[in-house]
């Protein structure tokens, strides 16, 4: 029997990560809602009708979600009120799943109004900022005999139990503290496994080695092993878990099984499969019926797509999965990626009245920023690679400042977002926020 509300996945500060989310439980057969922090703030998650959507008292979700993201940004979104209102829902019996950067908005933070408080560990930071670019699939130990933990698993003769994706995680400051419970913990990379730009599977256990001897720098990845990768607890009679690992990831047998197990015992519902299905972020067929209204939308996909191209061209960028982009250290491509999936959704979902409206008001704004991006963007793609080739010879044709204020002006800053980019993507994502009300979404 579905509960009178769906799962609530907090919208905010998520970009990719809260549509592959969204994507997820809807795949899975189950209803979900995009919330905002300000509605959490007002009431959405204890039935008060000071929520957005319900006019009336109604009963909590069986569910919040908090995808990944930057955490700190979630906590912003959220506010004073908003917080404490997650912590009441779990207080009363709610139930809390978040991936990565729902994981660190969940832990303890030294200023409070950068986190939840609902799990005693805070985050850790990695023995070198590098060893924060992993991204693939790891292997990893799962324990027995815990109502949360991975049902019918065996260990293979290595000891792992589950394959599981990471994408770029944060890590726990594991403590010996009552009540936290490691559900799985990381033993080793997986065939997929990359260490920013390099794929570690490719490079040989000696060449590692040397590149340690010769330049103080470990490139391997032994500095994951036992580490905690999914933890649970309880606060007041609700329950959390939080994950490194994106179980929400398309494809991905092990994960995708695992969240269905989840969503079972946290929230008493009976997924319609076990199978998150592949992505593939190409040329999505538009939903939109006026095609012409539609147009600056369409054009900045297109847009969007060449650059990515023009940067697999010219090998800054790499795709890694038919959903994803990989980048060279250093480039904006998760930016990118932000704005490419946002564009492919909201060119996909057909829009509500509500979302019209909005977009009859940004419309010409929105065409405007989009053309300036992609020229602005494609120069700055190409001034990195020239950069890139004359460094050997003339290492200061170039000025890195230069490029620098260019990043700047069109991407922000790498964690905290900022630029046309970011201007862009908040359109297109309140499109899509807007258009879960259309129906049949």
């Amino acid at each position: 029997m579905q509960p009178a509300q769906p799962i609530h996945i907090l919208w905010d500060a998520s970009h990719i990560w809260g549509l592959m989310a969204w994507r997820a439980l809807r795949a899975l057969g189950l209803s979900c809602r995009l919330v905002k922090g300000q509605e959490i703030a007002e009431g959405a998650l204890l039935g008060k009708p000071g929520s957005r959507r319900d006019a009336g008292r109604a009963a909590p979700p069986p569910l919040l979600v908090v995808p990944g993201g930057n955490a700190r940004l979630k906590a912003l979104a959220l506010g004073e009120a908003g917080r404490a209102a997650v912590r009441a829902y779990l207080e009363r019996g709610g139930s809390y799943l978040g991936f990565c950067g729902g994981a660190g908005l969940a832990l303890s933070h030294r200023d409070p109004r950068e986190g939840l408080q609902l799990c005693p560990w805070s985050r850790a930071t990695y023995p070198q900022r590098l060893h924060h670019l992993i991204s693939g699939h790891v292997r990893v130990c799962a324990c027995s005999g815990e109502e949360l933990a991975p049902p019918g698993n065996t260990r293979d003769k290595d000891g792992a139990v589950l394959s599981l994706p990471v994408w770029w995680p944060g890590r726990f400051a594991a403590e010996n503290t009552e009540g936290v419970r490691v559900l799985a913990a990381y033993t080793a990379p997986d065939a997929d496994f990359w260490l920013a730009d390099l794929p570690l599977q490719r490079i040989p256990a000696h060449v590692f080695e040397a590149w340690q001897a010769l330049y103080g720098v470990n490139l391997s990845a032994d500095f994951l092993t036992n580490q905690p990768l999914v933890v649970s607890g309880a606060y007041g009679r609700g329950r959390y878990v939080l994950s490194y690992s994106h179980l929400e990831t398309p494809q991905s047998p092990d994960a995708n099984a695992w969240l269905a197990h989840l969503l079972r015992r946290l929230a008493g519902l009976e997924p319609g499969r076990e199978l998150v299905p592949g992505w593939e972020l190409g040329e999505p067929a538009p939903a939109w019926p006026d095609y012409k209204s539609a147009a600056p939308l369409l054009d900045a996909l297109r847009r969007t797509r060449a650059l990515l191209d023009l940067a697999v061209e010219h090998h800054l960028f790499f795709r890694r999965a038919p959903w994803l982009w990989g980048w060279r250290t250093g480039l904006p491509g998760a930016a990118c990626n932000n704005l490419h999936a946002a564009l492919c959704t909201a060119v996909s979902s057909a829009p509500s009245g509500r979302a019209l409206d909005y977009w009859r008001g940004i419309r010409p704004r929105f065409a405007e920023l989009a053309a300036l991006f992609a020229a602005g963007a494609e120069g700055y793609l190409l001034a990195c690679r020239l950069a890139e080739t004359l460094s050997p010879t003339l290492p200061d044709a170039v000025d890195k400042r230069g490029l620098d204020n260019q990043r700047e002006a069109l991407f922000g800053h790498p964690m905290h977002g900022g630029g046309l980019i970011e201007e862009l993507l908040a359109m297109t994502e309140e499109l899509i926020y807007l258009s879960q009300d259309a129906p049949g979404a």
